[in-house]
């Protein structure tokens, strides 16, 4: 524990951090993802491809980028996406260009996927942070879905069902945040990009400064 080595700064190259979150839906991910972008001006979110129409006040580009099945199916088989799923019979993926450019020039990513994609991801990005959003409660998560009153009955139960199986895959995510209260839960996510932000792998940048002659 006497310094760091030169090599070790040669090699350090800045690598921007890939934020993913999860949450089964009601949970409140896409509101306190929406907030922390607000609280973070250099975090970009990533867009992801869907299959599925656009909902009232989605954006084409913003949202998502809202495609054909038949396009969806060319970009797996060309290997274009970094994770792809089907939830709630549509299919959702992440382009892998788009991803691995933004990560190498530096850029922080904040992903709002599902667990399937996550689970994904988890196997092939070292540098992914996984975050799950918990809703209270399960009943507490109903009267959100159906105050949202964008789903029938009965997808609201359908919602719940797949709610229960995605829970169960919390345990494997680097961190859990509960969305009992929205400041609350916001807080806890902005501390977590923060403390990744102030990683020693992070710094290397910075801590090279001092090593001139290791440039």
């Amino acid at each position: 524990m006497n310094g760091i080595d030169a090599e070790t700064l040669r090699g350090s190259i800045p690598h921007g951090t890939l934020l993913v979150v999860s949450a089964p839906s009601g949970a409140g991910k896409t509101s306190l993802s929406r907030a922390l972008l607000s609280l973070f001006p250099d975090l970009r979110q990533s867009v992801s491809f869907t299959t599925r129409s656009p909902r009232a006040k989605e954006k084409e580009g913003v949202d998502y980028y809202f495609i054909a099945g038949r396009e969806f199916d060319e970009m797996v088989r060309q290997g274009d996406l970094a994770e792809w799923a089907v939830v709630h019979g549509n299919r959702y993926g992440t382009s892998k260009a788009t991803l691995d450019a933004a990560l190498r020039q530096g850029q922080d990513i904040l992903l709002d996927i599902d667990c399937q994609g996550a689970a994904q991801l988890k196997e092939s990005c070292r540098q992914g942070v996984f975050i799950f959003i918990l809703p209270p409660s399960l009943e507490e998560l109903k009267k959100r879905l159906e105050k949202r009153n964008t789903d029938a009955a009965a997808d609201v139960e359908i919602r719940l069902q797949n709610a229960r199986r995605e829970i169960a895959a919390a345990s494997w995510y680097d961190y859990i945040v509960i969305n009992d209260d929205f400041g609350r839960a916001l807080e806890e996510l902005k501390s977590i990009v923060l403390s990744e932000r102030c990683r020693a792998a992070r710094r290397f940048g910075f801590v090279k400064k001092f090593f001139p002659g290791a440039d």
